[in-house]
């Protein structure tokens, strides 16, 4: 029963996360958007929506391990897996000017994101704060764009333009709240199947959130970059995922922290309570809740991968899509321990 549960609630997760980016997109035409607002907002926004709601749903049952491992692989997914399929469908040539600000952003959200491990700092206070640099990146962008316009604009507004939506604005709103709730049922069995398959198995709700859990919600994403990629429109596939990653962070982190504050170990959050130290960490070590430095290394190894492939090459050929392919392979079986990982014996 278990395992059907996890598979329905995937399914439901990913048509309950299209419908409601359909659904919202469309809305959010006929009131008279443009596309550059949608792009930036509406897409970004929901396609995280998935995983959005599950982590809610994961603190919401005490597994703060899944919420958390669920933005950490899933983040990883939408690099190595996203674009190293998208990239297979065709090369994704880039435009580096158009994504340098969405990528430093999400270099510099990564890196907080691992201190916020480390340090244990998930408060509402520090929710509050994630928040208010998402809102303040998006105001940011939609002025930047707006003022400037340039390749940066061009992208967002075509992330937009991608989104196939029906006319009627009595359809969309169906859809978008039909949408939302597919993706609320969807997480709500997901997480109580993925919490039985950890205790059946002996596992840790982080290894699901990783793994199974940040597959099915990185499915939005994996879909809308390849419509992307078959459409020629490679670089709107990595701002997508860049986009995604950020809200990711900012946003998910952000308000699940302000919802129902949580704790990695067992000391309670902040940095005196958490007896977790970097040489703990480069030892192999992990928080209570299993998430260790191998998880974290990989996600900045990806952002390396994307820097390389992307913006020193100017595009990601089918052959580096295949390496970025082959990098989430191996990472999967670091966590299942098919292979040693290098930080342990």
């Amino acid at each position: 029963m278990s395992y059907l549960m996890i598979i329905g609630g995937l399914v439901l997760l990913f048509l309950g996360g299209e419908a409601l980016v359909r659904g919202s997109v469309g809305v959010a035409r006929r009131l008279g958007l443009s596309e550059l607002v949608i792009g930036l907002t509406l897409v970004g926004f929901g396609t995280s929506v998935p995983e959005l709601v599950t982590s809610l749903r994961a603190v919401s049952q005490d597994a703060a391990g899944m919420s958390v491992g669920n933005v950490a692989g899933s983040n990883v997914a939408n690099i190595l897996l996203v674009l190293g399929v998208a990239a297979l469908i065709h090369p994704i040539v880039t435009h580096p000017r158009a994504l340098a600000r969405d990528f430093s952003v999400m270099v510099g959200v990564t890196l907080l994101f691992a201190w916020l491990v480390y340090a244990d700092l998930f408060t509402q206070p520090i929710g509050i704060g994630l928040v208010v640099l998402l809102v303040g990146y998006m105001i940011g962008s939609l002025m930047l764009d707006h003022g400037g316009g340039g390749e940066a604009a061009v992208m967002h507004a075509e992330e937009g333009e991608l989104i196939e939506t029906p006319d009627p604005l009595p359809i969309a709103v169906l859809l978008a709240l039909g949408g939302i709730a597919g993706v609320v049922f969807g997480a709500r069995i997901l997480v109580t199947g993925s919490i039985d398959v950890a205790a059946q198995f002996g596992v840790s709700e982080t290894l699901i959130g990783l793994t199974i859990v940040a597959f099915g919600t990185s499915l939005p994403e994996l879909a809308t970059a390849g419509i992307s990629a078959m459409r020629g429109k490679s670089d709107v596939a990595l701002g997508t995922v860049l986009g995604s990653n950020i809200f990711n962070i900012l946003g998910i982190i952000g308000v699940t922290a302000i919802v129902h504050p949580f704790s990695l170990y067992d000391g309670g959050p902040g940095l005196a309570g958490s007896g977790f130290n970097i040489g703990d960490a480069i030892a192999g070590a992990t928080n209570n809740v299993g998430l260790s430095w191998t998880d974290i290394s990989t996600l900045i190894l990806s952002i390396f991968l994307v820097f390389l492939f992307a913006f020193t090459g100017k595009r990601i050929a089918r052959s580096e899509g295949a390496i970025m392919l082959a990098g989430y392979l191996l990472y999967m079986g670091f966590l299942f321990n098919i292979i040693p990982t290098p930080f342990t014996s």
